[in-house]
């Protein structure tokens, strides 16, 4: 039988057999080999914190109300980052064949039916690493945000937080001729984002905070900021940052009040431009150009190429039924852990 990742309640998580989906037309199986865990959304569902959780969202009006939850426990598919292999093809389908490897999303689960046309272009060229391809979501929300912050050749950005996402953002940035300085509470992921090329690496508890230290070195401010990692403390500090009519690409998923930003000062004295960066959208400057097939396209492109070590970011791969202690780990705010990703019984032995 196959099997998903279920959210049963705050604090439990499990892998629970389900019924398996039929094969329809135009539509291929896929046995999941790896799917990694975006800690900062899905530690959302294992707390309960997420929004979808606790309100209605009115897709209408674009707007979260009060009411019925638009989600309750217990919660199945999340997770956007898999790959597998194709191991049954519908007989319509002439454009992929029975053991191609694909990337995509279809959620933690053993097994899924995904129209042919949404993976056809997501291929795995046959002598990359398969697991290489749980990066093409998270590493498009990372672009998407340097694409948000318009970083350029020779101007400083500040990059706040330095999880998977952040790292890739800093590797994306300096890739794009950008000199950042990146800041994180964690001297593992320092060192990590200098070897992703951050020219200055900043501890975020350090006396005075970080934007203190970022307008020394950089003479009067960042030109622009992106904030990854979900704090509103963090926020406030990318505000404070950024030069005058700097921009901040607010990125992170943020979680209940924001305690600590405080909007009458910096951002309101530096008229510093705020913007949100989520991976539904593209810049609208960009719209004409950018869509998600080329945000991933090009990430995967540099990935493979090897101009981001996305492999190295991986320190931990643990089987599907252990996806409890794997979140437990996370909600402790393991240090050791950069990308988790969960193994399925359909992978290939290393």
């Amino acid at each position: 039988m196959p099997h998903i990742v279920q959210f049963t309640a705050p604090g439990e998580v499990a892998l629970v057999e389900i019924d398996p989906a039929p094969l329809t037309a135009g539509s291929v199986r896929i046995a999941t080999w790896y799917s990694g865990i975006s800690a900062g959304t899905e530690l959302t569902a294992y707390r309960g914190t997420n929004p979808y959780l606790t309100s209605s969202w009115d897709a209408a009006r674009r707007l979260f109300v009060p009411g019925e939850p638009s989600f309750a426990y217990p919660v199945q598919g999340w997770g956007y980052s898999e790959v597998g292999q194709i191991v049954e093809v519908a007989d319509d389908v002439t454009d992929l064949r029975t053991g191609d490897v694909v990337h995509g999303i279809w959620g933690h689960r053993s097994d899924a039916v995904l129209p042919a046309s949404v993976v056809a272009a997501r291929v795995m060229p046959p002598d990359a690493a398969p697991i290489l391809g749980t990066f093409a979501r998270v590493a498009s929300i990372a672009l998407n945000a340097v694409l948000a912050a318009d970083v350029r050749l020779g101007e400083r950005v500040a990059i706040f937080g330095q999880g998977v996402i952040g790292l890739l953002a800093t590797r994306l940035a300096t890739l794009s001729g950008g000199r950042v300085l990146a800041v994180d509470t964690v001297e593992q992921r320092l060192q990590v984002a200098r070897r992703f090329g951050a020219q200055e690496v900043i501890d975020a508890l350090r006396p005075g905070g970080a934007s203190e230290l970022i307008r020394d070195l950089t003479d009067g401010g960042a030109d622009s900021a992106v904030e990854l990692s979900g704090s509103d403390r963090a926020l406030h500090e990318a505000i404070r940052s950024v030069v005058v009519e700097g921009v901040v690409a607010a990125s992170g998923f943020y979680q209940g009040g924001a305690a600590s930003l405080r909007l009458g000062e910096e951002f309101h004295h530096n008229r510093v431009r705020l913007v949100a960066s989520q991976i539904s959208g593209v810049p609208v400057r960009l719209g004409g150009r950018w869509d998600q097939p080329r945000l991933v396209r090009t990430v995967m492109e540099v990935i493979l190429s090897g101009a981001v070590d996305a492999g190295s970011l991986i320190t931990d791969v643990v089987s599907a039924p252990d996806v409890g202690d794997i979140f437990a780990r996370l909600d402790r705010g393991d240090p050791s852990i950069l990308q988790a990703v969960l193994r399925f019984d359909a992978a290939p032995l290393p």
